[in-house]
């Protein structure tokens, strides 16, 4: 029988990775990969494109199976896990804006990975989705088309989705790709508040200025774990080279990290 997360304990990790080597076919994308992530943790992986980030998440939702090794949740095996207490916002440029769905419709979604059958919704579950959008900033646009609001709305309408049947743990894949600065800066405090009632979340971003000014927890990754550590530590010439396989240099420069390659400067505060 699928097992609900119990232990919030902070001895136990929300995500146990041991020795686990994945693939598609005969190509592997990371070997005897061990990992954790602790409970109520607020956690970043950071990495180059192609490096397994995707993969990775896809392992912990339990969609991708490993080769070789063990995945658990709170001390359970990923399969073992009940639908719905686990949480996950995909990538929004997979997502059909074209389907014919309002933004309530999406949220509802969310409440089917429980298992559920009936086909619609109770007066306490729709009560549910108006609190809920409420709290996320999307309650005035419920009746929308997804293709009629904005690129915040829409990540919002997506993470409501993934908040509906209060998980444990909660994943998101770029959530920040495609929106403008403030509306990533907006989503990311969104998702401290979250944090802070006690979710763990884990995300995939490209963005370094956001790690660094949001994040408390950084995984830099690159078919396998570099580093580890809160930003101002491990954001450093050595450990950014070896994740991205570049020269970089790493300047401090009243109270900010200056990340230099061959791309654009970023500014990166350094007290997140």
């Amino acid at each position: 029988m699928p097992a609900t997360l119990h232990s919030d304990s902070p001895l136990v990790p929300a995500v146990k990775l041991i020795d686990v080597t994945a693939r598609y076919d005969q190509n592997v994308v990371f070997n005897d990969l061990c990992l954790e992530i602790a409970a109520g943790q607020f956690a970043g992986i950071v990495g180059p494109t192609a490096c397994g980030k995707s993969t990775l998440l896809k392992i912990i939702l339990g969609i991708h199976a490993v080769s070789a090794g063990q995945v658990e949740l709170y001390s359970y095996p990923v399969d073992k896990v009940r639908p719905g207490t686990i949480g996950y916002v995909p990538q929004l440029g997979s997502v059909d804006w074209n389907f014919p769905v309002t933004v309530e419709e999406v949220i509802s979604m969310g409440l089917y990975t429980n298992g559920r059958i009936w086909p619609w919704l109770s007066k306490q579950e729709r009560a549910c989705i108006r609190d809920l959008a409420h709290r996320l900033g999307v309650d005035d646009c419920l009746q929308n088309h997804i293709s009629d609001i904005s690129g915040g709305q829409r990540q919002r309408t997506f993470l409501a989705r993934a908040l509906i049947n209060n998980p444990k743990l909660l994943i998101l894949d770029e959530p920040t790709s495609g929106v403008d600065i403030k509306t990533q800066h907006e989503v990311l405090h969104l998702l401290g508040d979250i944090n802070s009632g006690g979710i763990t979340i884990l995300l995939t971003t490209h963005d370094l200025n956001a790690v660094a000014s949001h994040l408390p927890w950084v995984i830099c990754f690159n078919r396998g774990m570099v580093a580890q550590g809160r930003p101002n530590t491990i954001f450093t010439n050595e450990i950014l080279t070896k994740t991205y396989g570049g020269d970089i240099v790493i300047v401090k420069s009243e109270g900010h990290l200056l990340i230099a390659n061959s791309t654009p400067l970023n500014f990166i505060d350094e007290h997140p």
